[in-house]
């Protein structure tokens, strides 16, 4: 749904209701200024955009440090857990 910066404050009550159907587009001065969502959809874009950082910051992780783990599996390879031989008192 589209309606003009007017008619969004003057009808703010039935905007609000058409957002839980889905997003209303506000314009303003012929462009579309601002969205109106509803708290389900925004909560939805919300983790989303959150799973889709946490996915690229281990990506980047990974990528800078990647000499450093391959270090460190090499090193687990070569003399296993620094613990193997530890015992129960």
């Amino acid at each position: 749904m589209q309606v003009t910066a007017t008619q969004a404050k003057n009808r703010f009550g039935a905007v609000c209701a058409q957002a839980k159907e889905g997003p209303v587009f506000i314009e303003k001065d012929g462009r579309i200024d601002s969205v109106i969502l509803s708290a389900k959809h925004y909560e939805a874009l919300q983790s989303a955009s959150q799973t889709a950082s946490v996915a690229q910051r281990k990506t980047q992780f990974e990528q800078d440090h990647q000499a450093w783990l391959t270090a460190q599996n090499q090193r687990f390879d070569t003399h296993g857990l620094w613990n193997d031989d530890l015992k129960v008192w």
